[in-house]
Order: structure tokens, then sequence, then C-alpha cells
């Protein structure tokens, strides 16, 4: 049983997820592509859940995870796998932050989708005109918005690939929770081998 070398794939994984998260989050705030008023933008877009929650926040589990594999696990209280155990406990630590991050985002995205996007109707107001999620069905409803063109698709775009790419994230690191846990109970796998001498497993 390889943990951190399990570690090291989640970490690697996260980080392009990190990204991708971070530019949808940026793009939403270009409604329809178009450049508009803070006041015209959706809110839930100001609350940062691709940049902050999916994004920044993650790439500190992200590197945790990815630096377990080379982590020194000998020398540590006379303990070879000491050091190891002590690193992949603090990887379970990293993997809450991360599904707290990550399901921050999770929920923007899914009250964001089901509230629909802030857009200018008939009478050339600024407003929500869906609110209940019926627009994801009925596709004719989406004409009550008159500008920013294309806005329901946008949005609709940017934050179901937010949802599912913060739900794959919180997948990833409620695995790294359970592997650590695994580690920090079990060791990693030879870990000290390289020690040599009695150190050597």
């Amino acid at each position: 049983m390889c943990c951190g070398g399990c570690a090291k794939c989640l970490g690697v994984t996260l980080i392009p997820l990190a990204v991708l998260c971070t530019i949808a989050n940026i793009l939403l705030f270009f409604p329809g592509g178009s450049v508009e008023s803070s006041d015209h933008i959706s809110d839930e877009v100001w609350y940062f859940g691709g940049i902050l929650g999916s994004g920044i926040l993650m790439v500190f589990p992200a590197l945790v995870f990815f630096g377990l594999k080379n982590n020194d696990c000998c020398g540590c209280c006379g303990n070879e796998s000491c050091g190891k155990r002590f690193a992949m406990f603090t990887s379970v630590i990293f993997a809450a932050v991360g599904v707290l991050g990550a399901g921050y985002s999770f929920i923007l995205s899914a009250v964001a989708l089901n509230k629909g996007p802030r857009c200018q109707v008939l009478n050339g107001t600024w407003t929500y005109p869906f609110q209940n999620g019926d627009y994801l069905e009925d596709h004719s409803s989406w004409s009550t918005c008159t500008y920013p063109q294309s806005v329901v698709p946008w949005n609709l775009t940017l934050f179901s690939l937010l949802l599912i790419m913060s739900g794959a994230q919180m997948v990833l690191c409620a695995i790294q929770a359970i592997n650590g846990l695994l580690g920090t109970l079990c060791g990693d796998c030879k870990c000290c081998g390289c020690c040599g001498g009695d150190g050597a497993v």
C-alpha cells in the first residue's frame, strides 16, 4: 500500500481543477461575454466560489498531497515511520480544508443554477427572472432575458462546470482523507527502506 504515491496522484489532479475553476469564475464576471457594471452581475459570482473555494484554497491541499511521496520519514524520535505517519496525518487536515473549500463552491454553484442569472428583462429593469430553476428545462423561457445576449447559457455552462469540478475536488479530497488515515495507522509502503542498517525495513 503506497499511500504517498496515491496522494501525489490526487495532488496532481487537483491543480488543473483549481486552475479551471478559477478561470470559470473569472469568466462569470463577463456575463454573456460582455463587460457589465458590478450591479449587473449575479451575486453568487461575487462570492468567489471558484476563485477562493475551489481555486486558491485548493492549492494548499494539492501541494501537500503532491509532496507527501518525497517527505523524509526517517529519524523521528527513533521511530523510522514516525515522520511519514505524521505527514499523512497532516494531509488529512488539509484534505478537510479542501472538502470545505470545494463544498463552498459546490453550494454556491447549485444556488446560482437554481436562481438563474441576473439580466435585463423586457421592461428594461435588471432582475432575476427565474428563481425556481424551471428555466433549466424550459429553454423557451430564456428569451425573458433580453440583455446581455446568451447570458443564460453562459451562466448555465460555467456554473455547471464549477458544480462538476468542485464535486470532483470534494471526492478527491475525501479519498485522500481516507488514504491519509490509512497512512497514519499503517504507515507508507516501506518508506524508510532507504535508511539502511538498522533503519531498513
